[in-house]
């Protein structure tokens, strides 16, 4: 067998494995839908929230899971890898998208991905093995702190035209915003985060992320009934199409294909 050969079944040797060395049936099928639901459920909110920590509309976080949900399922070497968005590049990419603009992002991005590929192809993945553990957590644990700071605006419903990137000034204006917090937002996150942090201590085995979200829900479609306002999709974003034509929260269409650098307002690269 050619090496090119065998180097495309490595390839797809997840999607090999699972769909055709295997008999697939009815009953794999249903615990398939099930989990595609699940997930669907969780990483429909949460790729959108971090589109939008990063600095981006929110459909864009959309289109990533999507498409890199799928190519990942089909091209993907183990059965076992999960793929989804990662809130640790919030922190890289939030003053990439404010200095450059979501063309830059992309650049950077796909110059990301082919630096990833050329040091997979060069087996560079190994050397992890060497970094100190404490790094690992050092670096993991401010990026949680720093995550966690940005998430302060949205949470409490703080009006601010613009958050700062350098972490002190951002805490600064964060305190400075704090008269400006917005009870029906704080609700919501208050009782969402109070079902994440509980909910696994009932021992069940559905995750805490599901019963978040339907509770936050409940809350908001509970204020709604008294006329209280609260921040959502629809009324903090917007969009323009090619027609002219503007509208509000996610795009009813599909995204052009488009190179990063023919993006309208693009700057020069």
């Amino acid at each position: 067998m050619s090496t090119k050969k065998i180097n495309s079944l490595r390839l797809f040797s997840a999607l090999i494995d699972s769909c055709w060395k295997e008999k697939y049936t009815f009953a794999r099928f249903i615990k398939d839908l099930i989990a595609g639901v699940t997930v669907g459920i969780i990483a429909i909110p949460l790729a959108m929230a971090l589109a939008i920590a990063s600095g981006v509309p929110p459909q864009y976080g959309l289109y990533t899971a999507a498409i890199a949900g799928i190519v990942i399922a089909i091209t993907g070497g183990s059965r076992y890898s999960v793929s989804g968005p990662t809130a640790a590049f919030v922190v890289i990419l939030y003053p990439v998208s404010q200095q450059f603009g979501l063309s830059g992002l992309l650049v950077a991005t796909l110059m990301s991905g082919i630096i990833l590929l050329a040091m997979g192809f060069a087996r560079f993945g190994k050397f992890i093995e060497y970094i100190p553990v404490s790094v690992t957590l050092g670096f993991t644990s401010g990026i949680a702190i720093t995550i966690a700071t940005m998430q302060i605006k949205d949470f409490f419903g703080l009006q601010m035209a613009y958050v700062p990137e350098n972490y002190v000034d951002k805490v600064i204006a964060l305190v400075n915003a704090l008269p400006t917090l917005q009870f029906s937002d704080t609700l919501i996150g208050l009782v969402t985060l109070f079902v994440l942090i509980l909910w696994p201590k009932l021992g069940l085995k559905l995750p805490g992320h599901l019963p978040a979200l339907v509770a936050g829900t409940l809350v908001m479609w509970v204020l709604s009934l008294f006329d209280k306002n609260v921040a959502t999709i629809g009324s903090q974003f917007s969009y323009l199409l090619p027609d002219g034509s503007e509208g509000n929260g996610i795009p009813p269409i599909l995204p052009q294909f488009i190179l990063p650098w023919q993006l309208p307002g693009s700057p020069p690269y």
